[in-house]
């Protein structure tokens, strides 16, 4: 990472670069484990009172103290990317939305409030494309008074690390009480190579709709089955993967959304009693195969940060994070 003009540390930043992408180096605090100098990339969010606020890629608010600062410079919005599809963030954000529907939605400006009685948060919470036509406290102030009307959570979806996402949004909502509670980062790859792989397909059984068994298997059901079903049916062109089970329970399932050249995958699942034996894989390359007669050729998917054995498994099969994305709790809900 360089610094120097003419081998000499120079600070390029001012709080007029607010909303930009920088990269910074500072002295480390007094007693940290490491080097003297710390480096950090992320949006500039804030420059206020001697202290400089950093969003990071995963979201992560890194607040450093102006007097330390050594070096900082402006850099390319977004990092060249290395593998996978190219596509804008707004255009992965209506993709996805149009794959998980919720039951009811409004339009605020350019924000869509949606809701489905609680089944999931990206089916529960607002999705803020743009300016929402009012001041942002008036526009937060009505987003509290709709989710509370249907007595639910209220819950701003926002997404960070990539050209056009919502560092400064982001920072707005903390700096105003609301709390970060779940964070995922949304992935994407080619979809022939995951088409490709070499899986026993063979018990796989596809189909426009999912049955008991396959809706036991996603355990997410409750007391909720009629607003699950229409989100789970929602998008343009939708696809079940179940392989049958010894009960009346699914051993693996999956969902797939295939809308123009993207097919999005969700809600794979296996039984924990089945795991490490190619199941998931199965699943995916007989919705991918699937996928590609319906005309697409790209693939996205989202993995949760804690996911571990998830993001191993996608990533052997040529998937690569693009952004991530983070769920935004009012703290008076």
């Amino acid at each position: 990472m360089e610094f120097t003009a003419g081998g000499r540390l120079e600070v390029r930043i001012t709080p007029a670069d607010v909303g930009k992408r920088i990269s910074v180096r500072r002295l480390s605090e007094p007693g940290s484990v490491g080097g003297k100098f710390t480096d950090t990339v992320g949006v500039l969010t804030s420059w206020n009172d001697g202290v400089v606020h950093i969003t990071r890629r995963d979201g992560e608010s890194v607040r450093i103290p102006e007097h330390t600062l050594v070096a900082g410079k402006v850099v390319p919005s977004a990092p060249a990317r290395r593998r996978g599809p190219a596509a804008s963030y707004e255009e992965l954000a209506r993709i996805c939305a149009r794959a998980w529907r919720p039951v009811e939605s409004e339009r605020l400006g350019d924000w869509e409030l949606r809701a489905a009685a609680g089944f999931t948060r990206r089916a529960n919470s607002v999705l803020p494309l743009g300016d929402p036509g009012r001041p942002l406290d008036e526009a937060l102030s009505y987003v509290r008074q709709w989710y509370a009307a249907r007595e639910l959570p209220a819950y701003i979806q926002t997404a960070t690390g990539a050209e056009g996402t919502e560092e400064l949004l982001c920072a707005e909502l903390a700096e105003r009480g609301w709390e970060r509670e779940v964070s995922a980062a949304l992935h994407v790859g080619a979809l022939a190579p995951v088409a490709d792989l070499d899986a026993d397909v063979s018990r796989v059984e596809l189909s426009r709709s999912c049955d008991e068994a396959w809706l036991r298997r996603y355990g997410r059901a409750g007391n909720l089955a009629p607003h699950v079903s229409k989100v789970l049916a929602s998008g343009p062109s939708v696809w079940f993967a179940s392989v049958p089970g010894s009960g009346d329970t699914a051993a693996a399932i999956g969902r797939c959304v295939v809308d123009g050249r993207w097919a999005g995958f969700m809600a794979v699942e296996v039984d924990p009693g089945l795991r490490r034996q190619g199941l998931a894989t199965a699943v995916m390359t007989a919705l991918a195969r699937q996928a590609l007669l319906d005309g697409a050729s790209a693939a996205w998917l989202q993995v949760e940060d804690d996911n571990d054995g998830a993001r191993a498994l996608y990533g052997r099969m040529g998937f690569a994070a693009h952004h991530a994305y983070h769920h935004y709790r009012h703290g008076g809900a």
